[in-house]
Order: structure tokens, then C-alpha cells, then sequence
């Protein structure tokens, strides 16, 4: 008599299926990590751009002013928290390449606080002004 042929194998077997779902936990798992922080990378930049354009507005603010006067000034962005503390200064004795004085030479620092995770953050933005620029 003729022993039967094997037969062909017609699934996986526990084994396999055990490494197929371990192989895809893993690449699931780094393709969430990767979107986590994908997403903590834009978030960051969107709160830099903000931060970038309310400091920007208000040295324009402070630079159109038509009479530059020393002094500080303290004021709070809407409800963001975002605090802008502004210094007006004169600059005595600079000079120019051909060392003659430069008078009414104003500098502008505007400085933003805010708290996020869980610390203050700071960010400056200085800038020189003639004090009659705007003036006839």
C-alpha cells in the first residue's frame, strides 16, 4: 500500500502570527512616537511665530511713535499672558564711522514674558531710533 502524500500547510502557525503582531506593535508604535512629535514641533513653531509677530507690532507701535520720550511702560497682550515690557533710552555720546555724535539717538528694547511648560520664557528685541524722525 501507498502511504499518503503530505499535505500542504494551510495556515501559520501560532508562532508566526505571535512575530507578525510583535513586528507591527513595534512600527505602530514608532510611527505614534513620530506624530507625537511631529506634533510638539509644530506646536512649538506656531507659538514662536506668535510670539514673533506681537513683538514685531509692538516695536512698530513704539518706532511710529512721533515723539520718543524716556521712560518704561508695562502692558499684558489681551488674554494670551503674554507680558511686554517696553524701555525707551537715550544714548549719549555715539558716533558715527566719521566719529562725529549722533544726538537724540533713542535704543528701544521691548521684552516679552510668558509662562509655558511649566517656566518663564523670555524673548528681546532691541532697536536705535533718531528721536526727531517723525517730526517737520
Amino acid at each position: 500500500m501507498k502511504r499518503p502524500a503530505l499535505l500542504p500547510r494551510r495556515g501559520f502557525l501560532l508562532l508566526e502570527m505571535v512575530l507578525a503582531l510583535a513586528v507591527f506593535g513595534m512600527a505602530a508604535t514608532g510611527f505614534v512616537v513620530a506624530l507625537h512629535r511631529m506634533a510638539a514641533a509644530a506646536s512649538l513653531a506656531q507659538s514662536e511665530l506668535r510670539i514673533t509677530r506681537i513683538l514685531d507690532s509692538a516695536l512698530d507701535e513704539t518706532l511710529s511713535l512721533p515723539l520718543l520720550e524716556e521712560g518704561e511702560t508695562n502692558t499684558t497682550v489681551g488674554d494670551t499672558g503674554i507680558e511686554l515690557d517696553t524701555t525707551i533710552e537715550l544714548i549719549e555720546d555715539m558716533e558715527n564711522e566719521d566719529g562725529e555724535i549722533l544726538q537724540e539717538m533713542y535704543r528701544i528694547e521691548i521684552r516679552a514674558r510668558w509662562f509655558a511648560n511649566s517656566q518663564w520664557q523670555e524673548r528681546i528685541v532691541e532697536t536705535w531710533r533718531y528721536g526727531r524722525m517723525y517730526q517737520p
